[in-house]
């Protein structure tokens, strides 16, 4: 993914508007009004960090002024599509990967962007087939992925002389000596469903249902999730309920991340995207992160290096000159390292010569480098419809860890509902 030289990555003052001039506050320089265009996205958390990325933009294009509308995770998707549905929506946006990014496209709510962007014929393939139909076009700039892993407290393993474990069975006794000694072992919550799925289950069970050659199976449908390879993540997921803290089913995502930020429990559970958001709250130098826990000592990583996001031109604007221009800029390797600058984790898929400097953010991609990589379980193609896997697992997993169901039925519950409209697992 990233070969660390300069580092190569492919992998894969506000001025307001009178009438029709702008005056910059009391030089009398008159300037033609300003274009406004909104680039919306999920990342609530990212305002002033996005803030500073589209000021660079607006200096080289004083013309042009972009607001960041970010609308929370759980609402995103609902909200874009009923605002551009009704002709209201952002100009730029960001868009999922995959089968939630391909809903938008279908519904014929993003611009095709072959024509528009030339140069996405240069970037790397396997992040075009992200954003891309099977006919070739391409709907969203290829823009950034994100890994999972395992957040670490260094002032706390420092106090009680630890070493960050490699394998489960020293991550498990980690956990457990933590616990003895009182300490809040996990920052972890179970109010929702999508960190249980997309950062513990793809994350840190890849390394025991089989990773990537798994997940292929799994799509030909050559492999069920009841088969004991995927039973046996749901279970290992189980196993570190006992180190979550007390009501664990009442904490919700915003809460856990201000556990762990804020120091009041040794370990955290998941993205590259949060990177930013524990340094925001204080975290410093005692951030630390592993990979997820491999079975034995020798076993090959297999990493979950997901395709999250790319950048997307909404209905009606193919003709928008500002909203090009943005687009333009978005897809120029000066983006990508502004980007990558201030939200260290996320990492651009555009090609280009970058520095990562960001210590954690390097210990993220030196992971990727002799793993095999694979994204979240049944995101491609196992959640274009309804009910979707991606839904069916957030909701198992929940059950899950609230002692409702086994794993077992976690398992079988997902399948079932895949098996109502998934080709594959009709025989």
């Amino acid at each position: 993914m990233v070969r660390k030289a300069g580092v190569i990555l492919v992998a894969a003052t506000v001025l307001c508007a009178t009438g029709g001039t702008l005056f910059a506050g009391g030089s009398g320089e008159r300037r033609p009004a300003q274009e406004e265009i909104t680039f919306t996205s999920w990342r609530t958390e990212d305002i002033q960090r996005m803030q500073r990325i589209n000021r660079v933009f607006m200096e080289e294009n004083p013309d042009i002024r972009v607001i960041f509308s970010p609308v929370s995770d759980q609402e995103y998707d609902a909200q874009m599509q009923a605002a551009i549905g009704a002709g209201v929506g952002a100009e730029i946006v960001f868009v999922r990967s995959y089968d939630p990014g391909r809903v938008l496209y279908d519904s014929n709510l993003l611009e095709p962007l072959n024509q528009l962007l030339p140069q996405l014929e240069s970037f790397p393939p396997a992040a075009v087939d992200a954003w891309g139909t099977e006919e070739g076009t391409i709907y969203a700039i290829p823009f950034v992925g994100v890994t999972h892993g395992v957040y670490y407290n260094k002032g706390i393993f420092r106090k009680h002389n630890l070493s960050v474990p490699r394998t489960w069975d020293e991550f498990i006794q980690v956990s457990r000596t933590l616990k003895e000694r009182g300490e809040t072992v996990f920052a972890q919550g179970t109010q929702e469903g999508w960190p249980l799925y997309e950062v513990i289950y793809s994350g840190l069970g890849a390394n025991f249902y089989g990773g990537e050659a798994a997940r292929q199976k799994l799509l030909k449908g050559e492999m069920r999730l009841t088969d004991r390879p995927f039973v046996r993540a749901f279970e290992k997921a189980l196993e570190l309920e006992e180190f979550f803290p007390r009501d664990h089913s009442a904490i919700d995502y915003v809460s856990m991340q201000q556990m762990f930020g804020t120091g009041n429990a040794a370990m955290f559970i998941g993205g590259s995207w949060e990177i930013g958001i524990f340094e925001d709250l204080g975290l410093g130098d005692d951030l630390g992160w592993f990979p997820p826990p491999v079975e034995r000592v020798g076993d090959r990583l297999q990493y979950c290096f997901h395709v999250d996001a790319g950048i997307g031109l909404s209905r009606g604007n193919s003709g928008n000159a500002a909203a090009l221009s943005y687009l333009e800029w978005a897809s120029t390797p000066e983006f990508a390292q502004l980007f990558m600058n201030e939200l260290p984790g996320f990492f651009a898929y555009t090609p280009g010569n970058y520095d990562l400097n960001h210590p954690v953010a390097s210990k993220m991609i030196d992971a990727a480098q002799d793993a095999d990589l694979t994204v979240r379980t049944v995101w491609q193609y196992l959640s274009a419809q309804v009910p979707s896997g991606n839904e069916l697992m957030e909701e198992a997993l929940i059950l899950m860890y609230n002692k409702a169901i086994s794993p077992q039925e976690a398992a079988a519950k997902v399948q079932n509902g895949l098996n109502s409209w998934y080709p594959a697992f009709r025989n």
